[in-house]
C-alpha cells in the first residue's frame, strides 16, 4: 500500500518520526513471484547490453553513502500473503486484525476502483484522514476477480482481514471497461431491432458518408445487429409528432416473436420521429417486454429523445448490445462484494464524469463506455487548484492506452456525440482522446521499414518481455528498462523483478536487428516514437479544437506516464507539469471526487424569430424535476442538488451546432439577445468568426439539462514545507538515457517517498516511487509541494 498519509519519517517539517516508507503493491501469483526473485539481478543491471559491472546495486544503481539520521528502507518480517501468493506489506504498528483494538478499529473507508486493461487500481480513503493506493493485475476473463484481488491487497496493507475492511467501507465508486471491451471486441449480447418500416437498413447505411472517400477497398463496419434480426413495423409520425399512420401492433408482435425464436438477449426499439411523440415506441416496448420478458429492452425515446435518426438509432442499438453484459457483471460484482462483507453503497462511474447507482446505469449502460478514464479530470483539478488554476491537460498513460483530456474553467470538455471504434454514440461524454500507447504497447516495423509503437499491447498477460511471463515482443516497458529509467529490483515496489536480458532479447529481435541498430539505439527510438504519438494525442484535444496547449499545465497520470511526461511537454512547448502523489491511480482518486450526475436531452427545433421561450422553460423544468427525483431516490438531499442548462444553437442552415451554457435566469427573463451574444462569442472562439453583425438568424436545436448531486470530497493531505535540499532522499546514481544529450549519463536517483515538501530536484534525475517513476529531464526541475505533488517547471536559461 502506498501511504500518502501525513509522513512520519524524519527529515520533513511537521513530520513525527517512526513511520514506514510507503509501498504500492502489484498482484502476482506466488509461483511467478518466486521464480522472478530467484533470477533477480544484484548488480550491473546494464549487463545485458555489455556495460561494465561496476559497484552498483540492483538495476545499475550506484549507491549513495548512508546518511546519518536516514534509516535504511527494509522489509519487516512476517509479511502477510493474500490468496494466490501475493506478498503484501505488514500491518503497521498499532493496527489490529481479528478484533484487536488497533488504532484504526473505528475507521470508515471510501474506495475508488478503476479496472484497466492491465492493472486494477484502488484508492482507499480513511475517515482518519489517511489514504492508500493498491494495484493488482486485471483479470480480463472476469474483471470482478481482479477487484477482489485488489481489495484483499488493500486489506492486507491496512492490517485487516478482507471481511473486516469490506465491512468498514461505506462507499465504493467503480470504473469499469466491461462495456467498452464488449463493444470493441464485438462481444456483446445477441441483439434485435424493431424499427419503422422502410428504414431497416439505416443502421448499415449510417449517414451515407464514406469515411475514407478515396480508398476503394475501405470496408464498412459490420452492424451490431444482423439484417435478419432487424424487424420493421408499419406506423409513422411526422417531425412535429403528428401521427400520419397508426402503429401496426401486429407487426410489432410478430417481430417480437421472431426475435424470441432467434434467441436474442436484447432488443432495441427506435422509430422515426419518436423524439416528438414517444407513444408508438412505448406501445412497442410494452409488447416486446411481454413477449421477451428476460430480454434487455432499449427504447430510443427513453434513452435519447433527440433529432437525427441515425445517431439515435446507433446509440439505442449500442445501449442494447452492451446492456446484458453490464448487468451480468454488476450482478456478479455485487454478489462477490457482499460475500466479503460489503454492505455500503456501490456507485458506477459514467462517461459524463458523474457517478450513479447500479440500477441507473443498468438502464443506460451506454453511459459507461468511457467509465474508467472519466474519473481523471476531477482528481487532476484537485491537484492543480492549489497552484491557482482551473485549467489543465490530463495525460494518463497506463499499461494499454493513453488518454488525454482538456480541462478548462474547472470542467472537462465534453462531446455531444462521438465514435467508439466507428460506432456512433450521441450521449454526453467527456472529450477524451484515447490512443494505443501504454507501457505494454508493442514496437514493430511496418511495410515501409518504419518503427511503430502500438496500438497492439502485450496487456496483463503475457505482458512485456521483461516481466518474464512468456512475452516475447518488445514493448515500451522493455525500452524504458533498457534506457535505465526503471530499476529491475524495485518495479512495483520490488514485488515484480524485471528481467533485463529478456527485454534486450525482445528489443534486439523485434526492432534493433530489422533496423540495423544496436539495442540501446532501438530502445531510444521506441521511446521517442511513443512520446511523439502521445503528443499528437494531446494535439487532438487542444490544437484541433482551437486551444493553445502552451497555456495549460500538464497533469501526469498512470503508472507509465511519469517517464514520458517531460518529453511530451517539450514536444508541445508546455511550461509546466504536475505529478500528483497518487498519479498511478489518479482515475480511482477522481472517482471519489466525482458528483452524481444525470443528463437529459430534449429536442426543440425552432428559429429564434418563432421561439416560444415559455416552452423552453417548461422543457427545462420537466427535465430538472426528473433529475431531482432521480437524485433524491439515490439519497441526495435537496440542498445538494443543482441543475445546469446548455442550448445547442446554430446559424440557420448550418449543419453543426454549438452547445452554449445558459443561466436559468436568462431563460426566465426571456433574454434572447443575451443568449445570442453568448452563442456568437462561443462560435467565434471555436471557429474564428461570428455573424453577429449580419442578418443571419439563429436556430435552437436541443436543450441539455444536467442534474448534479454534490458529494463530500476527501480532502487532500497537506504537509508543511521544509527546505529545498533533497539530499536525504538521494538513493544513488544510475546510468540512464538523457534525450536532450542524445546519450547516456549517470544521473541521480531519489526516493520519491522520502522527498519532503519544498525539496527541489534538478534534472536529469529519476524520482522513484513504489508505483511509478518520474523522469525529470535535463530541461526541467521538480519542486515538491505541500500535497506531495511534484511541480515541474522549465529551467531558467
Amino acid at each position: 500500500m502506498d501511504r500518502a498519509e501525513p509522513d512520519r519519517r524524519a527529515g520533513c517539517a511537521g513530520r513525527p518520526r517512526g513511520g514506514r516508507a510507503p509501498r504500492a503493491r502489484q498482484g502476482r501469483h506466488r509461483s511467478d513471484l518466486s521464480d522472478r526473485r530467484q533470477g533477480r539481478r544484484t548488480g550491473g543491471g546494464r549487463g545485458a547490453l555489455g556495460q561494465p559491472g561496476d559497484a552498483r546495486g540492483p538495476g545499475g544503481l550506484r549507491c549513495a553513502p548512508r546518511r546519518r539520521g536516514r534509516p535504511a528502507r527494509r522489509r519487516r518480517g512476517g509479511e502477510a500473503r493474500r490468496p494466490g501468493g501475493l506478498r503484501r506489506g505488514p500491518a503497521a504498528r498499532g493496527r489490529g486484525t481479528g478484533g484487536e483494538k488497533g488504532w484504526r478499529v473505528s475507521a470508515r473507508y471510501k474506495l475508488g476502483i478503476d479496472v484497466g486493461g492491465t492493472f486494477t487500481d484502488l484508492f482507499l480513503w480513511s475517515s482518519e484522514g489517511t489514504v492508500a493506493t493498491t494495484k493488482a493485475l486485471s483479470t480480463p476473463a472476469d474483471p470482478s476477480l481482479g477487484v477482489l484481488d485488489g481489495l484483499r491487497a488493500a486489506a492486507a496493507g491496512e492490517g485487516l482481514a478482507v471481511e473486516e475492511l469490506a465491512g468498514r467501507v461505506t462507499t465504493i465508486v467503480h470504473g469499469t471497461t466491461v462495456t467498452t471491451n464488449a463493444a470493441l471486441t464485438r462481444g456483446g449480447a445477441r441483439t434485435g431491432l424493431v424499427t419503422t418500416a422502410g428504414v431497416r437498413d439505416a443502421l448499415e447505411m449510417r449517414r451515407g458518408i464514406r469515411e475514407e472517400q478515396y480508398d476503394n477497398r475501405y470496408r464498412n463496419i459490420e452492424p451490431l445487429v444482423a439484417r435478419h434480426l432487424r424487424r420493421c413495423a408499419r406506423g409513422r409520425l411526422d417531425y412535429r409528432g403528428t401521427e400520419l399512420e397508426e402503429l401496426a401492433l401486429e407487426d410489432v408482435r410478430d417481430a417480437a416473436r421472431y426475435l424470441r425464436e432467434q434467441g436474442v438477449e436484447a432488443v432495441a426499439i427506435c422509430f422515426m420521429n419518436s423524439f416528438a411523440d414517444p407513444s408508438h415506441e412505448r406501445a412497442a416496448a410494452e409488447i416486446v417486454r411481454a413477449e421477451l420478458p428476460d430480454a434487455f429492452v432499449s427504447v430510443s425515446s427513453e434513452l435519447l429523445p433527440t433529432i437525427r435518426f441515425y445517431n439515435r438509432l446507433s446509440t439505442t442499438v449500442l445501449n442494447a448490445y452492451v446492456g446484458p453484459i453490464l448487468s451480468g457483471y454488476l450482478e456478479s460484482l455485487t454478489e462477490k462484494l457482499a460475500g466479503v462483507g460489503f454492505a455500503g453503497t456501490l456507485l458506477v462511474m459514467q462517461s459524463n464524469g458523474g457517478v450513479a447507482l447500479p440500477a441507473s446505469v443498468r438502464e443506460r449502460p451506454a453511459t459507461t463506455l468511457l467509465s474508467g478514464p472519466a474519473g481523471g479530470p476531477a482528481a487532476a483539478l484537485a491537484y492543480v487548484r492549489p497552484h491557482g488554476g482551473d485549467d489543465c491537460i490530463l495525460a494518463d498513460m497506463g499499461g494499454t492506452s493513453f488518454d488525454a483530456t482538456l480541462v478548462r474553467g474547472g470542467a472537462a470538455a465534453m462531446y455531444a456525440e462521438s465514435d467508439l471504434d466507428r460506432l456512433r454514440i450521441a450521449l454526453p461524454m467527456l472529450a477524451i482522446t484515447t490512443i494505443g500507447a501504454g507501457g505494454g504497447s508493442i514496437g514493430w516495423i511496418d511495410e515501409g521499414g518504419l518503427l511503430r509503437m502500438g496500438p497492439r499491447s502485450a496487456g496483463a498477460l503475457p505482458g512485456p518481455a521483461c516481466y518474464g511471463r512468456g512475452g516475447e515482443q518488445a514493448t515500451c516497458t522493455d525500452a524504458n528498462l533498457l534506457l535505465g529509467y526503471l530499476d529491475p529490483g524495485f518495479f512495483a515496489g520490488g514485488e515484480l523483478a524485471l528481467d533485463v536480458d529478456q527485454a534486450a532479447a525482445a528489443v534486439r529481435q523485434g526492432v534493433a536487428e530489422p533496423l540495423g541498430l544496436d539495442v540501446e539505439a532501438a530502445a531510444a527510438g521506441m521511446y521517442r516514437v511513443i512520446n511523439t504519438n502521445m503528443a499528437h494525442g494531446v494535439r487532438e484535444i487542444t490544437v484541433k479544437r482551437g486551444v493553445d496547449p502552451r497555456e495549460f499545465p500538464l497533469v501526469v497520470a498512470g503508472g507509465a506516464g511519469a517517464l514520458h511526461a517531460c518529453m511530451i511537454a517539450l514536444e508541445l512547448g508546455l511550461p509546466s507539469l504536475v505529478m500528483p502523489p497518487t498519479a498511478s491511480v489518479l482515475c480511482a482518486v477522481g472517482m471519489l471526487r466525482s458528483d452524481l450526475a444525470h443528463d437529459f436531452l430534449r429536442s426543440y427545433v425552432c428559429r429564434f424569430s418563432e421561439l416560444d421561450i415559455g416552452r423552453v422553460r417548461r422543457l427545462y423544468e420537466e427535465a430538472a424535476a426528473h433529475g431531482a427525483a432521480q437524485l433524491a431516490a439515490e439519497g441526495i438531499a435537496a440542498g445538494r442538488i443543482e441543475h445546469t442548462l446548455h442550448l445547442d444553437l446554430r446559424y440557420a442552415k448550418q449543419y453543426h451546432e454549438v452547445s452554449v451554457p445558459v443561466g436559468i435566469d436568462v431563460i426566465e427573463r426571456g433574454d434572447l439577445e443575451g443568449i445570442a451574444a453568448l452563442f456568437h462569442r462561443e462560435h467565434d472562439r471555436l471557429y474564428g468568426y461570428d455573424l453577429a453583425d449580419g442578418d443571419t438568424e439563429l436556430e435552437l436545436i436541443n436543450l441539455r439539462v444536467r442534474s448534479i448531486g454534490r458529494t463530500t470530497k476527501p480532502p487532500l493531505v497537506e504537509i508543511p514545507a521544509g527546505g529545498e535540499d533533497p539530499g536525504a532522499a538521494l538513493k544513488g546514481e544510475r546510468r540512464a538515457f538523457v534525450p536532450e544529450e542524445d546519450g547516456f549519463a549517470d544521473i541521480s536517483v531519489y526516493d520519491g517517498h522520502a522527498l519532503c515538501p519544498g525539496n527541489v530536484v534538478t534534472g536529469p534525475a529519476l524520482i522513484e516511487r513504489a508505483d511509478t517513476t518520474l523522469f525529470v529531464s535535463a530541461s526541467f526541475e521538480a519542486r515538491v509541494d505541500s500535497h506531495s505533488s511534484c511541480l515541474l517547471t522549465r529551467k531558467e536559461t
